[in-house]
Order: structure tokens, then C-alpha cells, then sequence
């Protein structure tokens, strides 16, 4: 079910927004101002928010900005109610980031439709991988695209995890979409703690990840996923599986063979060093700093040595 949370400090107006979002399907949460409305999203992260314009302790613009800012919730859709009509407050709440604003008094049928709308644009624009919600291939190929286009150094970095295929036939696939999950959460904490406010955290597919990060703190950041991974990687097994240091797991031979637990492999690209003009020339590179970096049996990053002549 789609949850939506509902920010407004006039309890009326609530019960009026949750009597008509819940029989069109919807699960509300409330917030009685600003401040507690970006706690509960932080908490919780909904599908949608809807924030008045004016709130104590933070107005909807300032809750819409601060979203727009965190790596974890940038791509959350914001529709600002408002009773005002004036230009200039509309202009300010999608300076803001919010993707559509509805003036109050609304019609219930209008703030469904333009909800409908937001919701379609966001799953169109972002392409979300359904089991992370991370932006999909046609996402990362734009912001690639992007970086390239604006000339100004970037770093591209290509993730995967050794044994992935092994330890999800060995525990099953809710078991290995839960380190799917526990890693594009990871990712987007390293990014948070180690990149910048424009780092970009895809999910090609799979146990393939996408981010990237300004060139000058790329290298940190791979350290930081590492480190991250390599603290989180015992805790996915089993405690027999734990206590061994590796898997004892049957091929399709019948074979039991010794696995070591799960490793990340990271290829970093960046044009810091030489030019990069297109995205194919990104991706080749970046196939082969990961097909070595996968040789490897821990957790490594490999980037490319070679210089501009």
C-alpha cells in the first residue's frame, strides 16, 4: 500500500486529508508541524509527502529543502498545500524542490488526480529498482550522461559482490535480498557520511551498484563502503557459517566446497586523470577495473593507472 505522510499544524485539515486519501487506497501518517513531520520521514521514509506551506518550528519549503539535501530521501515526491495564490510562494516551494503545490480550499478530486501525477512522474523519472528503490539504468545513464557533459571532475564507481550467486542458493532469495537491501542502504550511509550533497547511488541490477562522487573523494569513499561491508558481512550468516569464516556449500555438481563469506569489488573511473567523452568509453573501463578487482577474495577498489599522453 502507498503510504503518504500529511504535515499540517490544523487537526481539521488532517481529518479532512485522511478521509480522502484513505478511501482512494492510501495509508496516512500525520505530523503536526515541520520539525516532527522530517522526523517521521527519517524514521520511515513514505512514497509521498504532503507538507503545508506554513508549519511551526519548519515551513513546508524548509522541510521540502532539507529533504531535497539528504542522500537517503532527495527523491522523495513533496506536494505543498498552501492558501495563498501568489506567484512568488509557488515559485519559492519548487525552488524548494516540490514536485506540485494544491491551494487550499482544495477540491478532493484535484489533490487525488495531482497525486496520481507525482507518483507516476517519480516511477517514471527515477526508474526505481522495486527492490531497493534506488534509480534504475535509465537514471544512472542520465546522470552519467550529465557528469560527462559538465566537464568538471567526477568519479564513477562500479560495485559488485564476489559470492553473491553462492550464498543466495545456499540461504535462499529472501536471505539474499536482505544483503541487497542492507547494501544499498550501506551505500547510500557511505555516500552520506564520505560524498558530497551531488553524489548519485544507483542499482544496475542484481548485486550491481552504481554511484557516483566528486573525483577528489572517490578513493575515501570506496574505503569507507569497504570498511562498512566488511563490519556488516559476518552478521548476514549464520552463526555456524559465522564462526567457521566460510560457507560449506554444495555446487550443482554435489560437490561441497568452502566459500569465503561475501566481498565487495569496486572499479572507480574518474576523468580527474584523463578525459572520459562518453558513457560506453565509463562502462568498458569500468567492466575491466571490475573484472580484476574480482580476482581478488576480499573487499578491494582498483582504479586506472594509465595517464593522458
Amino acid at each position: 500500500m502507498t503510504t503518504i505522510l500529511v504535515a499540517d499544524d490544523d487537526p481539521d485539515l488532517r481529518d479532512i486529508l485522511r478521509s480522502t486519501l484513505e478511501p482512494a487506497g492510501f495509508s496516512v501518517i500525520e505530523a503536526a508541524d515541520g520539525d516532527q513531520a522530517l522526523h517521521l520521514i527519517r524514521a520511515q521514509p513514505p512514497d509521498l509527502v504532503i507538507l503545508d506551506y506554513q508549519m511551526p518550528q519548519l515551513t513546508g519549503p524548509q522541510v521540502c529543502e532539507r529533504l531535497k539535501q539528504d542522500l537517503l530521501l532527495r527523491h522523495l515526491p513533496v506536494i505543498l498545500l498552501t492558501g495563498k495564490s501568489e506567484v512568488q510562494d509557488k515559485v519559492e516551494g519548487l525552488n524548494a524542490g516540490a514536485d506540485d503545490y494544491v491551494v487550499k480550499p482544495f477540491e478532493p478530486e484535484e489533490l487525488l488526480a495531482r497525486i496520481q501525477m507525482v507518483l507516476r512522474r517519480t516511477v517514471r523519472d527515477l526508474e526505481a529498482n522495486p527492490l531497493t528503490k534506488l534509480p534504475g539504468n535509465p537514471s544512472i545513464q542520465r546522470e552519467l550522461e550529465r557528469r560527462i557533459t559538465s566537464g568538471k571532475p567526477f568519479a564513477a564507481c562500479y560495485l559488485d559482490l564476489n559470492r553473491f550467486k553462492a550464498f543466495n542458493d545456499h540461504y535462499g532469495f529472501k536471505r539474499g535480498d536482505e544483503v541487497i537491501q542492507r547494501t544499498a542502504t550501506l551505500l547510500l550511509e557511505a555516500s552520506r557520511t564520505c560524498g558530497s550533497q551531488e553524489d548519485f547511488v544507483g542499482h544496475i541490477g542484481g548485486d550491481d551498484f552504481f554511484i557516483v562522487t566528486e573525483a577528489d573523494r572517490a578513493e575515501r569513499l570506496c574505503e569507507e563502503i569497504i570498511r562498512r561491508f566488511d563490519a556488516a558481512v559476518p552478521q548476514l550468516y549464520d552463526e555456524r557459517d559465522r564462526a567457521r569464516g566460510h560457507l560449506l556449500h554444495v555446487d550443482r555438481q554435489g560437490n561441497t566446497v568452502k566459500l569465503p563469506l561475501l566481498s565487495i569489488a569496486i572499479a572507480l573511473v574518474t576523468n580527474a586523470e584523463h578525459p572520459l567523452t562518453h558513457t560506453a568509453q565509463v562502462a568498458t573501463i569500468g567492466a575491466e577495473l571490475k573484472a580484476y578487482a574480482k580476482q581478488f577474495e576480499k573487499s578491494v577498489y582498483v582504479k586506472e593507472r594509465r595517464q593522458s599522453p
